[in-house]
């Protein structure tokens, strides 16, 4: 018995899968946008199930809340202020080293999000707002990309898995975004972690039945809440021909104008600013911030200092995420004042 089909042998033995479903599976190609709570639930199921390759999207770094929720990190990727991205792709690596994991730091955005996607044979959501499934919506739709759209949230998460022109895209389904401040997020009204897993394994299931080709995907959206008890499957319908997108072919999230240079992050008292289009030199930042502020964190990813009753951590690849303020004014001036961008 050879080592990787000793590795696989239960999910082999299921005849849903088999030989040629692992086959498959490992020779598939998935890309999964965000790494929070469902995001890590996802990737540690995937690569577990064998898939060939999975590129990991995430902005953000690890905080002792998300410790809660978020599978893949412990207390010392706290302390180290690991990107969220890095710290998966080396939890993962331990896991399964047979299993190609690139961690990804970085923002997807209309600049970015074709070039992030192409190629994928399945993209999955693990984000926590709707301008980037949007975006991931138009680019998915655009280019014949199946994806799976997956939140959570309280004790409560819905899924849906969208194959273009074959199912309803997420704009046929919810055709306008939430008003800004109008959606609960886990930072308003909180969340109990079952909720993730629950949802997360019901997202790579139809992952998995999607890459191998056997199974019923599931054809609408599936509603579960934790606390009170409830499974349902809502009726989602078929294609729209007035979708903007999949009925009409308008990317409308994708070619709108970039707008990243500083956004509001939801629910987070956040705000993300972006300084430089080139890689920054974060040595020299965290010389010359030394002396007159508090460095709490430095890595080859990131810096981290407080200012003033903020927390800026400043990434490599030209951003910030100020945190302690939701005023993108107050966020550029402590930009400006200290790093000197």
């Amino acid at each position: 018995m050879t080592y990787e089909f000793e590795r696989y042998t239960r999910q082999t033995l299921f005849t849903g899968i088999g030989q040629i479903g692992q086959e498959r599976l490992a020779r598939a190609r998935v890309v999964l946008v965000g790494c929070g709570a469902d995001g890590s639930a996802i990737a540690d199921r995937l690569v577990r199930a064998g898939i060939g390759q999975l590129t990991i999207i995430d902005r953000d770094f690890v905080e002792l809340n998300n410790l809660q929720r978020q599978v893949l990190f412990d207390e010392d990727d706290v302390v180290a202020r690991l990107p969220k991205a890095v710290a998966a792709e080396r939890k993962l690596h331990r896991v399964n080293s047979t299993v190609t994991v690139q961690g990804v730091v970085t923002d997807l955005n209309q600049e970015n999000a074709e070039e992030m996607l192409s190629g994928a044979d399945l993209v999955m959501d693990g984000t926590d707002n709707f301008a980037t499934r949007y975006l991931i919506n138009d680019v998915c739709v655009k280019h014949g990309i199946a994806w799976i759209y997956c939140g959570v949230v309280a004790s409560y998460g819905m899924t849906m898995t969208i194959v273009p022109h074959q199912t309803p895209c997420l704009r046929c389904v919810f055709p306008e975004a939430p008003l800004p401040g109008s959606s609960p997020t886990c930072d308003t009204v909180g969340i109990v972690n079952p909720i993730v897993f629950t949802m997360a394994g019901i997202a790579v299931a139809e992952g998995i039945k999607y890459l191998v080709g056997s199974g019923e995907l599931n054809h609408g959206i599936i509603y579960v809440d934790v606390w009170h008890n409830t499974f349902d499957v809502l009726e989602s319908g078929v294609p729209r021909p007035d979708c903007p997108v999949c009925g009409q072919g308008r990317f409308e999230y994708l070619e709108m104008p970039y707008k990243g240079q500083i956004a509001s992050l939801c629910g987070r008292d956040a705000v993300q600013v972006r300084l430089s289009e080139q890689p920054l030199d974060l040595t020299s930042v965290a010389e010359r911030v030394r002396g007159s502020l508090q460095l709490v964190a430095s890595n080859e990813y990131l810096i981290c200092f407080r200012a003033s009753e903020c927390e800026v951590t400043l990434f490599r690849d030209g951003r910030a995420i100020i945190k302690g303020t939701d005023d993108p004014a107050l966020a550029r001036s402590l930009c400006c004042r200290y790093i000197g961008l």
